[in-house]
This record gives structure tokens, C-alpha cells and sequence, in this order.
């Protein structure tokens, strides 16, 4: 049994009635956020040393579900046309991705991978899933595929609360 002070909190500082298993998760996710952080703007850099870290998901994107309308890419990661046309134009400046006509309609302009830009963002994927499976050498296979399948779940179950 925790002992209550005065102002509500147990003698470690935290609030009663806290659920301690949501607290361990607040916990893990922000140590493990803070350094997907950190990793987004090594891997960006090694893609090209002037890519900024945001822009790496948009590589991620493009690589996963090749051309792409900037609109889509926008509503994709939830911001704004102008910030996605700054984006892009910084992409394509840097050589890592290039615009053209949309065959289906043309109006339209798909923005995709430059050969250059792919190849150097295939390079730092397979990099990171070699460090990936190095790191988890010592876990079961069945493991990691839980944490992918849970990780899954917690981001479908996320975006479905945003879309």
C-alpha cells in the first residue's frame, strides 16, 4: 500500500489513483519517441547531410507507396499545403525526389523518387533494419513480430482517432 501526502500524492510524487501500468507506457513511449527523434535526424542526414529530419518520413513514404499528389502527402501526415510544398521543393532541390505530369490526369503533378533518391534512401533503410535485427539478435522471432502486430494496432487504432 502507497502512503498519501497531503496533496494528493503518493510519497514518489505521483498523483493517487494513477494506473501504473499506463504510466509505465507513458514512460517507455517517450523514451522510445525521444529517440526515434534522434534516429530520424541521423538516418536523414545520411541520406543527404542537408535533409532535414521531417523530411525523412516523406522519403519513407514515397519508397513505400511510390508516387504520390502533394495534396495526398499532405492529408497523409496531417499538415497544411504550404508546409508540404516547402517540403518537396527542399526534396527536390537536394535531388531526392522530382514532380511530373500525373498520366491519369493532367492537371495534376505526382511527386516521386529520383533513381539518386532512392538509391540512397534504399541504402540507409537496409543500414537501419540490419541495426534492428542486430539489437533484437537475442529476442525470439515470435517477439519481435508481437511488437510489430501491437505497435500496428496502436497506430491503426491512432489514426483512426485523428482521420
Amino acid at each position: 500500500m502507497r502512503n498519501t501526502g497531503a496533496d494528493g500524492t503518493t510519497a514518489d510524487g505521483e498523483p493517487t489513483g494513477v494506473d501504473h501500468v499506463f504510466l509505465a507506457l507513458e514512460r517507455e513511449l517517450a523514451v522510445f519517441l525521444r529517440r526515434a527523434r534522434a534516429s530520424s535526424g541521423e538516418l536523414a542526414r545520411e541520406v543527404h547531410p542537408d535533409l532535414e529530419p521531417s523530411a525523412y518520413g516523406l522519403l519513407v513514404r514515397l519508397a513505400d507507396a511510390g508516387a504520390q499528389r502533394a495534396t495526398d502527402l499532405a492529408g497523409f501526415f496531417g499538415v497544411g499545403k504550404a508546409t508540404m510544398s516547402r517540403q518537396l521543393q527542399a526534396l527536390e532541390q537536394l535531388g531526392l525526389v522530382a514532380r511530373a505530369p500525373d498520366p491519369a490526369d493532367g492537371r495534376a503533378v505526382l511527386v516521386r523518387l529520383t533513381d539518386g533518391g532512392r538509391e540512397r534512401f534504399t541504402r540507409v533503410r537496409n543500414a537501419r533494419r540490419a541495426q534492428y535485427a542486430r539489437r533484437l539478435a537475442a529476442w525470439d522471432r515470435h517477439e519481435v513480430a508481437e511488437l510489430a502486430r501491437l505497435l500496428h494496432r496502436l497506430n491503426a487504432e491512432q489514426e483512426g482517432e485523428e482521420g
